[in-house]
C-alpha cells in the first residue's frame, strides 16, 4: 500500500507543478484535465499524510516501550493508534479505487411515463419535484431541456441538465424502473393501481469528449408545442437534431431563441452519444459482477413507491424505508449512500481477486 501511496504522491507533486505552467494553462483542455486530476488525487493525500503520521507515531510509542518510566503511556498510546491505523487502511484502500472519471460530470436526466396512462405521467411529475428538491438540497441547478406533459397532469416525458459538483456520481443511481403503487384520483373504487417510470441519467458530455462534425448533424425546426398540440408561438423556435451515423435524436423546444434551443439539443446529442460507448462499459462490468447497482439495463426495476403503507424499496440492495412522504421531498441519501457502499464493496472484491 505504501509502494502506491508514494506513488500517487509523486504524481500529485508533478500535477501541482503542471498547472501552475503557463504552457498548461493555454492549453484549455488539458488545464482542466489536470484541474481534476489535482482535485481528485487531494483527498488521498490528505489520507495518507495522516496515516504516515499514524506509523511515525506507533514508532515512537515502541521506541518508549523500552523505557521502564515510559513504558505505561507508551503502551496506552499503542492502544490507541493501532485501531486508528486499521481504520485508515480500510479508509485508503476505498480511496485506492479508480474513480469513474464520468462521477464529476453534470448530469442529463430523462423521465418517461410507462405503463399506467395518466398516473404514469403524473407520477413522472412527482419524481421530476423530487430530484429537483434533491438537487436544490445539494446546491445543484437545474434547466429543463424539453417537456411533453401528460394530459390530466404531469409529463408524458421530461428531460432536464443538473448542474454541480459530482452531480452523475450521485444521480447515476437513479437510471432505472421506478414502480408506483397508490390509488389514482380518479378511481372512484379505491383501488390500488401500478404504474411504471423510467429515469434515464447520463453524464453530460463536453465538446472534448465527444466530436460531432457540422456535416454529421441533421437539423429540423419547428413551432413549439404545449399541452393538447396548441401552438404555443408562431416561430419555428423548436429543433430537433439528428445525429446521421448512429441515428440519435435529441430536441429542445424550452426556450423562445432558436439558437439557444440548438445549444440545449447539442448538449444533449453530444451526451446520448457518450452514453452510448459508456453503457458498451457497463454492460461489459456487469457481466463480471453478479450483483453490479449500476448496470447497462436500463429496463431493471429498481425501487417501489407504496403509498397504502408509505414505504420506498430499493430492489438492488433490499432496503426499504417508512417515510415515503419525505423522499418525495427529495430526501434520497439514505439509498445513494448505501448505493455507493455497494458498489465500492463489490469493486474492492473485484480488485482483491484481481490481486488474488
Amino acid at each position: 500500500m505504501l509502494d502506491k501511496l508514494e506513488a500517487i504522491k509523486n504524481r500529485f507533486d508533478e500535477v501541482s507543478e503542471l498547472i501552475v505552467n503557463p504552457n498548461i494553462i493555454s492549453d484549455m483542455k488539458q488545464y482542466i484535465q489536470l484541474n481534476k486530476e489535482y482535485k481528485d488525487l487531494q483527498p488521498i493525500i490528505e489520507a495518507y499524510r495522516d496515516y504516515i503520521n499514524i506509523l511515525s507515531n506507533i514508532e515512537n510509542a515502541k521506541e518508549m516501550l523500552k523505557d521502564d518510566e515510559m513504558k505505561e503511556m507508551a503502551k496506552m498510546e499503542l492502544e490507541e493508534l493501532i485501531p486508528k491505523k486499521q481504520f485508515m487502511e480500510e479508509e485508503i484502500k476505498v480511496l485506492l479505487i479508480p474513480k469513474d472519471p464520468a462521477d464529476s460530470k453534470n448530469a442529463v436526466v430523462e423521465i418517461r411515463a410507462g405503463a399506467g396512462g395518466d398516473e404514469a405521467s403524473i407520477f413522472t411529475g412527482d419524481l421530476y419535484r423530487l430530484y429537483s428538491s434533491f438537487a436544490s438540497s445539494k446546491d445543484w441547478k437545474t434547466e429543463v431541456v424539453d417537456v411533453a406533459e401528460g394530459t390530466s397532469g404531469g409529463y408524458k416525458e421530461i428531460i432536464f441538465n443538473v448542474k454541480g459538483e459530482d452531480v452523475y456520481g450521485m444521480l447515476k443511481f437513479e437510471s432505472g424502473v421506478h414502480r408506483v403503487q397508490r390509488v389514482p384520483q380518479t378511481e372512484t373504487q379505491g383501488r390500488v393501481h401500478t404504474s411504471a417510470v423510467s429515469v434515464v441519467v447520463m453524464p453530460e458530455a463536453e465538446e472534448f469528449d465527444v466530436e460531432i462534425k457540422d456535416s454529421d448533424i441533421r437539423k429540423d425546426t419547428y413551432c413549439s408545442s404545449g399541452p393538447g398540440g396548441q401552438s404555443v408561438n408562431t416561430t419555428y423556435s423548436a429543433v430537433r437534431l439528428t445525429h446521421i451515423p448512429t441515428g440519435v435524436v435529441a430536441q429542445c423546444q424550452d426556450q423562445k431563441s432558436q439558437h439557444k434551443n440548438y445549444e440545449k439539443a447539442l448538449k444533449v446529442l453530444r451526451s446520448r452519444i457518450y452514453e452510448i460507448e459508456l453503457q458498451k462499459r457497463l454492460e461489459e462490468l456487469s457481466g463480471q459482477r453478479k450483483s453490479m447497482v449500476v448496470t447497462g439495463d436500463r429496463s431493471a426495476k429498481i425501487r417501489t413507491y407504496n403509498y397504502p403503507q408509505g414505504r420506498v424499496t430499493d430492489h438492488r440492495i433490499g432496503l426499504t424505508q417508512y417515510n415515503l412522504s419525505n423522499v418525495m421531498d427529495g430526501e434520497i441519501d439514505k439509498f445513494i449512500e448505501e448505493l455507493k457502499l455497494a458498489e465500492n464493496a463489490e469493486r474492492l472484491k473485484e480488485g482483491t481477486t484481481k490481486d488474488n
